[in-house]
């Protein structure tokens, strides 16, 4: 209905802004600052970036209720591993949060988003340019697996304050003899999120096809 696309432009409105401030804000903190810029990424624009990857998790919600026809799965895995990364592995540990994998990590997310809701904003009312919806579809293939790396680093280089600090580590009193040692959970998710990044790969190849194989270009969200 033009009400529900009208929603989710104002949503894919707010979210370019948020993202498209984070980018260059980025941009322009580097030229000025150069290096010295990178490690005070997170404290510049953490509170930004958190929003926005709290407003995504509507992105979910429009799936279930159907006003948005994209996969739920792979969105919900992408979804999860920023939630994840960003708040659980990032926000909870302020040694990470001066690494420069974090400024890496929050280019490559901002750079993939910007163009995304620049397409669904303009898919939303009908206009399609075949530049934006190759760069769209085509872009987020080699940068997906790098923001993937990019994770896994940030979640190795986090792993030493956990064991130090026994952040969300659980030990239970007697009588229960269990423990939850959460380094050894996020060992554990290393394996889920490269498998995953397997899968997303493969479903953005399929979308990629499906948008640009046969020259269509249609309707549907990366």
């Amino acid at each position: 209905s033009f009400t529900m696309n009208m929603y989710l432009f104002v949503y894919d409105l707010m979210q370019f802004c948020g993202h498209s401030w984070i980018f260059t804000n980025m941009i322009i903190r580097f030229m000025t600052f150069g290096k010295d810029s990178l490690a005070d990424t997170f404290h510049s624009i953490g509170l930004v970036m958190r929003l926005c990857q709290l407003l995504s998790v509507l992105e979910i919600l429009h799936i279930l209720i159907g006003i948005d026809k994209s996969c739920l799965l792979p969105r919900f895995l992408q979804i999860s591993e920023r939630i994840i990364v960003l708040f659980v592995v990032i926000n909870s540990q302020e040694e990470v949060q001066g690494k420069y994998v974090v400024c890496v990590l929050f280019f490559l997310w901002n750079l993939l988003d910007v163009v995304r809701y620049t397409y669904n904003m303009l898919a939303r009312m009908g206009i399609y340019y075949l530049p934006l919806t190759w760069l769209n579809f085509s872009l987020c293939i080699p940068l997906y697996p790098l923001s993937v790396l990019a994770k896994g680093f940030a979640i190795c280089v986090s792993l030493p304050y956990f064991e130090s600090f026994g952040t969300y580590s659980i030990k239970l009193p007697f009588p229960f003899t269990f423990s939850i040692y959460f380094p050894y959970v996020l060992k554990m998710y290393l394996l889920v999120l490269f498998a995953g990044m397997c899968f997303i790969t493969q479903n953005l190849f399929s979308e990629r096809t499906a948008h640009l194989g046969t020259g269509n270009i249609k309707n549907k969200r990366s």
